[in-house]
């Protein structure tokens, strides 16, 4: 308090006004003045003195103010007034505190005392006491919520005198109380609505004024982020960019960008609707530099900085896989990942921009295929030209170029190998021998160079960017055996893996051997092969043990920890085809030379490291010194993985791994069990369905027959009916019968035609004794197929299942109702013989007999030939149902076949029936013409008045009957 008793101080002596008694009248002229100019002339003396007399009107005036704000919502300039004031006292922005000296110089002149004369305070003295104020009269101001939703209100003033305060003293606010603040607007109806119809004023400075107080409003909320979003954030913000020049333009660019981080920074629900709403698109534009790159401002710097990170805030792998390669996708696709790396293969690039440049491509390549191999065709602009890889890995093992741009390199290395097997191959076979040309500079080469340079930080990145090429993949640790290096001339070729041995033997420095052990580590591992290779060397386990047991300072703890992890490798993926080091051999000679606890402790110091915890946060290198660079991200995860199990492995004895072993193969063998009867289980469902499909089918065409069948008993009852009528007509009207015939009686032939036509009737029986016998032979072949098929249906039947025997009820079913079908036409036929009989019974004549009698026979002649044709269109009739029941047989067959190992020959069979069948409805179908001719022409004859042997015609109805026999006697056996 002597602070501000100095400031307020007045005369050491006289009874001169202080200050803070001006600011009580102040504020009672306020509080008591009806006038509304009294009280405005007040609030403008209370705004003067607000700066130098912060604690005094602050404490004094604050209410006064609020309640101007509710109370005089008509005078815009007292709002102004009021507004200015709670800023003045609220803010703790020094720059604002140095404005508004033209207020100052209208202020009220306040007699100064004599504690001025005290000793002044620092100015971080000063800068803190100001802060605790800025916090205290804020918390006074809010506690009633309502002045926040009152200032709310006043922001929707269009007038610049209340908007503009209205802004700054939000922004205040929330810089001094940022979540009470937030939660206050969160719940205001239509809070961050009329917050953000400040893009839109038309008045710039409050625009961008309107741009910092969102900046801090959607710092750490979620949930304003995304209302603001869905507020149509991102389409202001872009078009504010954009009509500011991109990249080129000022401050109001840059707070634009810092607004778009912050809302989708850590929201994946803005990222998406960033994404869905077509806006990475709209990012393309910011990064078309041209041929001149020289001259870049400090904010055409800045703003490119922040595009960048804008670009990663979508890619990073902080984020969902699924969210992040979709980022991926479109910026491929609208060519933004192509003019990032037009950037980075440019000239004249701030070395800041193209360091971040460098980490952007790298986390928009990262597990995507596609951007991946886009990368690797990328071509530097060189004559001849190089790839993009091999210039970044040139500048990554060069010791001139900065620690940033080196560690960056170093990332989009890595990051083009991540889940990239077609990378990783490619680069391994830049160091095989078939594949080296003499004539360039590749990255194999670059990389071997790196890990035999004189430089520690050369040798670690090209060690772990090695790493990379062989993390996970099987095929590539194998390649790489078969590297060989020339150390000097006259010496024999040396192995890859033997001169990183040879290396680490010769004690370089630390960093140098953390990097080759990682490798060593990450290309063993899960290599039996490759261990193989390495424990060949007699001198490599007696290296690890010695290093090991001994003990040394802190910094040699880690290589210890390391060298642990490497011996533990070698036992737990040793295959034992060495006798001198199997699993059992290594586990004795740690026990006698390090001690199990000792070797223990060692390896768990690795995951106990700093740096170690350090690296294992995210994927990018990121380290504040070179020589804290010992880590990398990928073997944190190898070490997590592999730690439990080497300490498991070392304390197990030889008979636990052999039962561990016996299980394992226990497992297999029960896996491969339980698999194949899952495939067992699954073909009977595949059969099962088929089998259901194909009951539901036959179940449909049941019903479509019994249908038929109904339809065909009604059409059957009728011809049964029209049949009776013509019996009651047949023997009621007889004499109408034979007037019909004496009108039908016609001579006039001669005795040419009249022989023509008696040997045209010899051919037709002689073609129908013919066809007789042809279907006779037909009938025998018929019977013999159907015994057969009989018999094998017999089988079939034994082995079907519940839906065989429904169909075979079914079809029984059918037959009865056929049988009984053909008994009725049986009757139908005696009923037609009767009337032949009684045909019969009348004398026939010759045509020179009595002209009395010729009626009578042309009438029994013409019944007989219409009950004829009623008969035959009853077979045909019969002959239908036989064709659907056939029909049946083969649906049936076709059912039985899926469960009958005879399918084949019983489809043959059935095929041969129904061939005969047909054959003999052919048969029949001739047998029916000729009868039908023959009827003809014995009617001609008789009309003519020729006589007809009775005994020939006998015989002809005799063939008759006998083929009706025959018929019938199929039908039963059917």
């Amino acid at each position: 308090m002597n602070f501000f008793r100095g400031v307020m101080g007045g005369q050491a002596a006289g009874p001169g006004p202080t200050g803070a008694d001006t600011i009580q009248k102040l504020c009672d002229r306020v509080a008591s003045s009806t006038l509304l100019d009294d009280r405005r002339d007040a609030v403008r003396a209370l705004k003067a003195l607000s700066k130098k007399y912060r604690l005094e009107v602050g404490t004094q005036a604050m209410d006064h103010l609020i309640h101007i704000l509710q109370t005089d919502r008509s005078d815009s300039e007292i709002l102004g007034y009021a507004l200015d004031t709670l800023y003045n006292i609220i803010c703790n922005d020094e720059e604002e505190e140095q404005d508004e000296s033209e207020d100052m110089m209208a202020s009220p002149t306040i007699p100064v005392s004599g504690k001025n004369k005290n000793p002044p305070v620092s100015d971080e003295n000063v800068q803190k006491q100001d802060e605790d104020l800025g916090v205290l009269f804020t918390e006074k101001f809010l506690r009633d919520s309502e002045s926040v939703m009152l200032l709310l209100t006043l922001l929707e003033e269009f007038d610049f005198h209340v908007r503009w305060p209205g802004v700054k003293l939000l922004t205040a606010l929330l810089k001094n109380q940022c979540n009470q603040v937030q939660g206050v607007i969160l719940v205001s109806p239509m809070g961050v609505s009329r917050l953000m119809d400040l893009l839109a004023d038309s008045r710039e400075v409050i625009r961008n004024d309107g741009l910092l107080l969102l900046q801090h409003l959607t710092k750490g909320n979620a949930a304003i982020q995304k209302i603001v979003a869905f507020e149509s954030a991102f389409e202001r913000l872009l078009d504010i960019i954009t009509e500011e020049g991109s990249s080129d333009g000022g401050i109001v660019v840059e707070d634009c960008l810092l607004l778009l981080l912050n809302l989708l920074k850590n929201n994946s629900s803005n990222q998406n609707f960033f994404k869905e709403g077509s806006y990475i698109q709209r990012m393309k534009p910011w990064f078309e530099v041209g041929d001149d790159n020289s001259g870049w401002s400090a904010q055409k710097v800045t703003n490119l900085h922040l595009m960048l990170q804008l670009v990663r805030v979508m890619v990073s792998p902080g984020n969902s896989p699924g969210a992040s390669s979709s980022c991926q996708k479109a910026m491929y696709q609208c060519g933004l990942l192509q003019q990032l790396c037009t950037i980075l293969m440019a000239t004249g690039v701030p070395a800041d921009i193209l360091t971040e440049t460098i980490n952007t491509v790298s986390e928009v390549i990262r597990g995507s295929q596609t951007n991946q191999d886009y990368f690797a065709s990328v071509n530097a602009p060189s004559n001849p030209p190089r790839p993009a890889i091999v210039v970044l890995l040139m500048s990554m093992v060069n010791e001139r170029q900065p620690f940033v741009l080196r560690c960056a390199v170093l990332y989009c290395f890595q990051c083009f190998l991540y889940k990239n097997q077609k990378g990783q191959g490619e680069i391994v076979s830049t160091l095989l021998p078939s594949t080296i040309d003499a004539n360039t500079i590749s990255a194999g080469q670059l990389l071997c160079g790196g890990l035999f340079s004189a430089d520690s930080l050369s040798n670690w990145c090209a060690a772990v960017a090695l790493a990379h090429a062989l993390q996970d993949n099987l095929t590539q640790k194998e390649q790489l055996l078969r590297v060989q290096l020339a150390t000097s001339l006259g010496k024999p070729p040396v192995s890859l893996l033997q001169q990183c041995t040879n290396i680490l033997s010769q004690g370089s420095k630390v960093q140098t051997r953390v990097g080759l052990l990682m490798l060593l580590c990450t290309w063993i591992s899960n290599c039996p092969i490759a261990v193989t290779h390495f424990l060949h060397n007699q001198e490599n386990v007696p290296f690890l043990t010695g290093q090991i047991s001994e003990n040394l300072g802190e910094d040699e703890r880690l290589v210890q920890g390391l060298c642990a992890l490497l011996l533990g490798i070698c036992i737990y993926y040793n295959d034992n085809s060495l006798e001198n080091y199997t699993k059992e051999k290594l586990k004795q000679l740690i026990e006698k030379r390090i001690g199990k606890e000792n070797f223990v402790e060692k390896l768990g110091f690795v995951a106990k490291h700093e740096l170690y915890s350090r690296a294992a946060q995210k994927p990018q290198p990121v380290f504040p010194s070179p020589e804290q660079m010992l880590f990398d991200h990928e073997f944190t995860k190898l070490v997590k993985e592999l730690e439990g199990i080497i300490t498991k492995a070392v304390h197990k004895s030889s008979e636990e791994e052999k039962k561990e072993e016996e299980v394992k193969k226990t497992l297999e063998q029960h896996d491969s069990i339980v698999t194949q009867y899952k495939d067992l289980i699954r073909d009977q469902d595949a059969q099962i369905r088929e089998l259901t499909e194909q009951v539901s089918t036959l179940s449909m065409n049941n019903e479509q027959m019994q249908s038929q069948m109904t339809q065909q008993q009604s059409q059957i009852q009728q011809h049964k009916d029209q049949y009776n009528i013509l019996k009651l007509k047949l023997g009621k009207d007889p004499q109408g019968l034979s007037s019909q015939g004496e009108g039908a009686q016609v001579n006039g032939l001669n005795p040419e035609e009249l022989g023509l036509l008696r040997e045209e009737v010899e051919e037709l029986r002689r073609q129908h004794t013919l066809l007789h016998s042809q279907l006779s032979d037909k009938d025998t072949l018929i019977n013999t197929l159907r015994s057969g098929t009989a018999e094998s249906q017999t089988a079939d039947a034994a082995a079907g299942g519940s839906s065989v025997t429904e169909l075979h009820g079914e079809l029984e079913l059918l037959r009865s109702q056929v049988q009984l079908q053909c008994a009725e036409i049986s009757r139908l036929e005696t009923d037609k013989q009767e009337l032949i009989r009684r045909a019969e019974a009348t004398p026939l004549v010759s045509c020179s007999g009595s002209a009395a009698d010729n009626p009578n026979v042309a009438e029994l002649e013409g019944r007989l030939a219409a009950q004829t044709t009623e008969f035959e269109r009853l077979k045909e009739e019969c002959r239908a149902l036989r064709e659907s029941c056939a029909g049946l047989d083969q649906q049936l067959a076709t059912a039985q076949s899926t469960v009958a190992i005879e399918q084949t020959e019983k489809a043959k069979l059935q095929q041969d029936v129904l061939e005969s069948k047909k054959e003999q409805d052919d048969l029949l179908m001739l047998l029916a013409d000729q009868d039908q001719k023959i009827l003809s022409l014995k009617q001609k004859l008789k009309d003519l008045g020729e006589t007809i042997d009775e005994d020939e015609e006998d015989d002809l109805d005799s063939r008759d009957l006998d083929e009706d026999d025959d018929e019938d006697a199929d039908e039963e056996t059917d």
